[in-house]
Parts: structure tokens; C-alpha cells; sequence
């Protein structure tokens, strides 16, 4: 992908000052991402992940009800604050053993953490990809995003976990034993890494542009770790592959805007704010998610977003809509790899099938919410 953005360039189906316009704005988004990367990595390599899922198994107090709500807790505000990838790598390992050290399925805390992962990265710019390309296009602060989208994305948490809960409510009303705690191998590593988030989750909604906090997090952590455990460090921390993908992603698609891919789109859209419209662009963004990936919709679907309702509608749809096909959200994907390497099998027919229902309950009830959040009634 990145070798046919280049291509773009060079030939120029990209003419040069589109993507010089294109750089200004990814290129802090980007540097983000790798910085966030850096720092959920070496939160896991101090152990704080493993911490968390004692402390969640103590809490739980042998309930299986209690144990999936405090999971649910996890997932949600590790999308919210951290964003969905680090829910579908991190808090996915973390949910997915609670429940088979308790000896209880695990395809419902498999399954929380992907649909959290996905439906609840909505409310904040740092939550999606997506959400910080809205968010630079609007130049709100992520009190006024948040302020835009609450609406939709409380429906986006709330409606699938009801559907979770359907599924799944006879395995909810066990109860687990005591439960193996993990031995911490540098106490004082360990307290760095918890007081990093503590500083770090304010810094990312405070206003600054979202990278300066995430790379001096991640700079901090690299000299303790440095001090303290330089073996743990490696370059595979650094999301070489997602990075060249995104990159490239990101040249295609404004080649492709650049070739006219603007006015094919617009017919199929709709225009205007009334409930019809933002439901059709919605729909077209999930339908584009599941398509081709959840990314590459949106930077398509954009130009054709002209105002803070009609954004908010794409990110609906293409923030919920990757719960189809594997493809959709990268996020999806790196669950599934964390999931073979746990040795949980999921049987991508049964998974499509409950998430077109998901998508098709909680797409058009997110868009009614937002219609009526913004006085559109």
C-alpha cells in the first residue's frame, strides 16, 4: 500500500501540493499512534496489564456477572482513553484469561473486548484514528468532539452489551474460584508505569494536541526502562507494518479524491441534516468499512461530511460498523492474532452474523440519538 501511494506520487495521480497539504495534517497523527504504541507496550513489559487483571479478579469476588461488568469497565475506558487497538491487544490477553483461569467460556469476554473496541472508540479524538481526522477537520477541543458525539456513543456502548448480555446470560450466572495472582518483578518499574497513566489520560483531554503528551509519556518511559530493563526493549515496539499501511492508505485515497472519487461518492451520500440523510451516509459508511477497512472509508467519505452533524453520522458508521468482516478495523485483526495466540478459536461466520446484528440495531439508533442530541428534531 505504501509502494502504490508512492507510485501515486511519482506519476502524479497525487500532484504534490495535495500531498503536502496531506502531510501537515497526518503527520501528527501518526507520530501519536507510534508513541502510543510505544507506551501500551512498555505498560505491558512493567507488568501494569497483569496488575489490573489480579485486581479484577479480586473485585469480581467470584461472580461471573461482576467479572464480565468489570471487564467491561476495562475494555471501555481503555478504548476511550487509549484507544480501540490498544483494547484489542492489550485488555483482549488481560479478559480473555480471567476467564479461562477461572474456567468459564471465553467467547464472551473475547467477544466484549473486539465490540467495545470498536463501539465505544466514539466519544473521544483519541479513541479512533478517525476520530483525530475528524477532529483536526472541525479543530474542536475533545471537550466539544465529546460535547458532539455523547449521545451516539453512549448508545454505542450500551445497545451491544445488552445484546452481549442476551447471548450470553446463562454463562453470566456462574460463579469462579480463587483465581492465581502474578508475581511483580520490579516493584518501582511498576510504579512508574502506573504513575505514567495517571498523568497521561488527563494530558490526552486536556487540550494539547494529543502527540506532545503521548511522546513525552513514551520518551519517559523508554529512559526508565533503559535504567532499569534494557533487554525488554526491541524494535518490533514500533508498529512498522500498521504505520506503512496507514501511510499509504492515507496517499491512495487522496490520489483517488484527486481523480474525481468526490463526485462519484456524492450521489450515493445523500446531503443535508434531516434524520434521512444522516441515516444514508451512516449506512454508506458501514457498507464502506466492511468493505475495503474502516480508514480508508472515512478519508473517502469526508469531503462529503460538510458539517459537525453530517461528521459525526460518518463516524458512526464507520467507528461502529467494522463488527462484519475481519478486514473492517485493524483493531479486529490484531484481536484475532492475540486470540490464536491464546488458542481461542473464533469462527468468522458466527462472528459476521452477530455483528451485522449489532450493526444493523445500534447504526440507526446511534444516528437518532445524534439527530436528536444536535436539535435536529
Amino acid at each position: 500500500m505504501l509502494a502504490a501511494g508512492g507510485a501515486a506520487l511519482v506519476f502524479g495521480a497525487l500532484p504534490w501540493p495535495a500531498f503536502g497539504d496531506l502531510a501537515g495534517r497526518t503527520i501528527p497523527i501518526l507520530t501519536f499512534v507510534v508513541a502510543m504504541s510505544l507506551v501500551t507496550e512498555l505498560l505491558d513489559e512493567a507488568g501494569l496489564f497483569q496488575v489490573v487483571t489480579d485486581r479484577l479478579a479480586t473485585l469480581g469476588r467470584g461472580s461471573v456477572f461482576r467479572l464480565w461488568l468489570l471487564a467491561i469497565a476495562l475494555a471501555a475506558v481503555s478504548t476511550v482513553f487509549l484507544s480501540l487497538d490498544t483494547t484489542a491487544v492489550l485488555v483482549t490477553p488481560v479478559v480473555v484469561l480471567l476467564a479461562v483461569h477461572a474456567r468459564i467460556p471465553p467467547l464472551p469476554f473475547a467477544l466484549t473486548s473486539i465490540w467495545l473496541a470498536n463501539t465505544a472508540s466514539l466519544l473521544l479524538p483519541v479513541s479512533n484514528l478517525t476520530n483525530l481526522l475528524a477532529q483536526d477537520k472541525l479543530a474542536l477541543s475533545p471537550a466539544a468532539f465529546a460535547g458532539l458525539v455523547w449521545a451516539p456513543a453512549a448508545v454505542s456502548i450500551l445497545v451491544p452489551l445488552a445484546l452481549l448480555w442476551m447471548a450470553f446470560r446463562k454463562e453470566f450466572k456462574g460463579a469462579y474460584g480463587p483465581q492465581p495472582a502474578h508475581r511483580v518483578r520490579d516493584r518501582r518499574l511498576l510504579i512508574f508505569a502506573a504513575g505514567t497513566v495517571i498523568v497521561l489520560l488527563p494530558a490526552l483531554v486536556s487540550g494539547v494536541p494529543v502527540q506532545f503528551p503521548a511522546m513525552a509519556a513514551a520518551l519517559f518511559l523508554l529512559v526508565v526502562f533503559l535504567r532499569r530493563r534494557p533487554a525488554a526493549l526491541r524494535w518490533s515496539m514500533v508498529p512498522w507494518r500498521p504505520m506503512m499501511l496507514t501511510a499509504g492508505l492515507f496517499m491512495v485515497v487522496e490520489a483517488l479524491h484527486a481523480q474525481g472519487l468526490t463526485r462519484i461518492l456524492g450521489a450515493l451520500s445523500g446531503s443535508g441534516e434531516s434524520l434521512g440523510a444522516l441515516l444514508q451516509l451512516a449506512a454508506l459508511g458501514v457498507g464502506a468499512a466492511n468493505a475495503i477497512n474502516n480508514l480508508p472509508a472515512y478519508l473517502a467519505l469526508e469531503p462529503l461530511a460538510g458539517s459537525p452533524a453530517r461528521l459525526a453520522a460518518l463516524l458512526i458508521g464507520v467507528n461502529i460498523g467494522p463488527l462484519v468482516t475481519p478486514w473492517a478495523s485493524l483493531a479486529t485483526l490484531l484481536w484475532h492474532e492475540r486470540l490464536q495466540a491464546l488458542n481461542v478459536r473464533i469462527r468468522w461466520g458466527g462472528f459476521a452474523l452477530a455483528g451485522l446484528l449489532a450493526v444493523a440495531l445500534t447504526v440507526p439508533l446511534a444516528v437518532v440519538a445524534l439527530w436528536v442530541a444536535t436539535g435536529m428534531h
